[in-house]
């Protein structure tokens, strides 16, 4: 299944794709696609229904978020091989985990704000990963069942905030608008191998990143079996699982996101987000 959130920004409906890709209308069988649904007993439940009993939704309302109500927003930094290199940092011997604020997700194809102060804007095309069973001190071999389904986030990062301010990362990642995920959150049944989804990102029509999920130091599964030692993940938590190679940053020389600039963020079988860039007056 291709579950969406639609309509104005903080008022989204549920709703899901068809297979003719027909928006159909979920608010009369539930409040939200939030964790409480997420679970295998509320996907199934969606499942059951057909789609053709489903109101249409009419016209080609905004896309919200795919997920309602995120709990937290765990990001995974430098997890391909190939984007490690690229910086010249170290390959790392666990997952490097940092946190992008709630506030910061917007739907696939809001505009990207950049903050006042910004001159290292950054794009990152990520597979997210979205919890659907709580998990507590899983193994690698159980973690994937414990996802409700993946989505695509485009991890929007103001390098000169995350590099050069004394701190943590965070405070370069969790800026207004940095959070895109969508357009919508497909179910795992339908995501055989997260290790093999092909990926990219394009700034005004030009080719910036390219990759496969296949070149992850940690795969999605070990990435939940890592977290869910260090705390619980709930229904409905989002993970950021990296970015492939071309960045900005990684450029030579950098190139930065201004007002006005396009990005294009895309990965096999989940689909395709489109945002534009502006400057915070």
């Amino acid at each position: 299944m291709k579950l969406v959130r639609y309509g104005q920004s903080g008022q989204e409906k549920p709703g899901l794709i068809d297979a003719d890709g027909t928006l159909r209308d979920l608010s009369g069988q539930v409040a939200d696609i939030a964790g409480d649904v997420l679970g295998d007993a509320g996907l199934e439940a969606l499942r059951a229904l057909d789609p053709a009993d489903l109101p249409v939704v009419e016209g080609s309302p905004r896309l919200g978020a795919c997920v309602g109500n995120v709990g937290k927003m765990l990001c995974i930094g430098l997890n391909y091989r190939d984007h490690a290199e690229e910086t010249g940092l170290p390959i790392p011997d666990h997952p490097i985990l940092f946190l992008k604020a709630n506030s910061a997700i917007v739907g696939p194809d809001d505009d990207v704000i950049l903050p006042r102060g910004s001159e290292k804007g950054d794009w990152e095309v990520e597979l997210a990963a979205v919890i659907g069973k709580t998990a507590k001190y899983v193994t690698p071999e159980e973690a994937l069942d414990h996802v409700a389904g993946y989505c695509v986030a485009n991890d929007v990062s103001e390098r000169g905030f995350q590099m050069d301010l004394s701190g943590q990362w965070t405070k370069g990642k969790s800026c207004d608008t940095f959070g895109p995920i969508g357009p919508w959150l497909v179910t795992r049944d339908e995501v055989p191998d997260p290790q093999d989804l092909d990926m990219s990102v394009d700034v005004n029509g030009k080719r910036m990143q390219t990759g496969n999920s296949a070149t992850m130091i940690f795969t999605v599964a070990e990435i939940i079996a890592h977290l869910s030692e260090l705390m619980t993940l709930h229904p409905g938590d989002v993970i950021l699982t990296g970015t492939p190679p071309g960045v900005g940053m990684g450029m030579k020389p950098p190139v930065y996101l201004k007002d006005g600039d396009v990005m294009e963020i895309w990965i096999e079988g989940l689909g395709r987000q489109r945002q534009k860039v502006r400057a915070d007056a």
